[in-house]
């Protein structure tokens, strides 16, 4: 396998972002935070690509920022030199029609942790462990953690899981809702890859416009996200797939969506 500390890996529609310092518990250093931005740069650009998927190599998805960036006199510079290229690969991320989904196992903490909350959707192996650990170092989130956060889990909950970083098991972590799923950690990879094949298949387009209504909706009133509503729909309504789906339901068949 490559050094790269992050990999881009293509099969079909599919693209998986890989961190890959596997000895260093995928920790985020320079390197890894610009390799990161880079693959996600590659993906922004590639229309063909229709699911992104996270995860990360040896035993844990990954601890979040490498603290041996941060000790001496570099903190403060090289903190800047971490944030700002994970924040563009995940303003990347976000921005994408293509659902992505976090497949996450061992540890997840830190910055890892709030790299894993900004996806569309994630799946965890039952030996997921969640820590998002800022205040054990004496710093805040990053990463986009305290905007996920508590969109995800509710203010009061967040507060906690921010102010006291208490270990969360992978159940605790679906009952929470900061997962979707959880599976035996040996079948980790093989679930991730069937759901990531099941929105392969998907309308692209239509997975784009409800990913950004439903983020938008946190910041609207009812008013203005029920214009957004019908803008998307009758942008839905002239896709290639919105006529396929018309054809399929009439002729009692399964559709074939092309994700435009």
């Amino acid at each position: 396998m490559s050094d790269s500390p992050v990999l881009l890996q293509r099969d079909g529609a599919v693209a998986t972002i890989v961190f890959n310092r596997p000895e260093q518990l995928n920790a985020l250093d320079v390197a890894a935070a610009n390799a990161f931005d880079a693959a996600c740069a590659q993906i922004e650009a590639d229309a063909s690509v229709r699911v992104v998927v996270l995860r990360g190599e040896g035993r844990c998805f990954g601890a979040g920022g490498d603290l041996a960036a941060f000790h001496g006199g570099e903190a403060q510079a090289n903190a800047l030199r971490i944030i700002e290229p994970m924040h563009q690969g995940l303003k990347r991320l976000t921005a994408l029609n293509a659902p992505v989904i976090a497949s996450l196992h061992g540890s997840v903490a830190g910055g890892s942790m709030s790299l894993a909350l900004g996806c569309d959707l994630a799946i965890a192996a039952d030996n997921t462990r969640f820590n998002l650990a800022y205040a054990n170092v004496a710093a805040n989130c990053d990463v986009g953690g305290s905007w996920a956060l508590p969109r995800v889990v509710g203010l009061r909950r967040a507060m906690a899981i921010a102010l006291l970083c208490e270990t969360i098991n992978a159940d605790e972590a679906l009952a929470m809702g900061l997962v979707n799923r959880v599976v035996p950690a040996a079948e980790l990879t093989e679930a991730t890859q069937a759901l990531a094949q099941r929105l392969a298949y998907g309308p692209t387009l239509a997975y784009g416009r409800m990913k950004r209504l439903l983020r938008a909706s946190f910041d609207n009133d009812l008013s203005t996200q029920l214009d957004h509503e019908r803008d998307a729909f009758h942008a839905s309504a002239g896709t290639q797939d919105f006529a396929e789906a018309m054809s399929a339901f009439f002729e009692r068949r399964r559709p074939a969506f092309k994700g435009h």
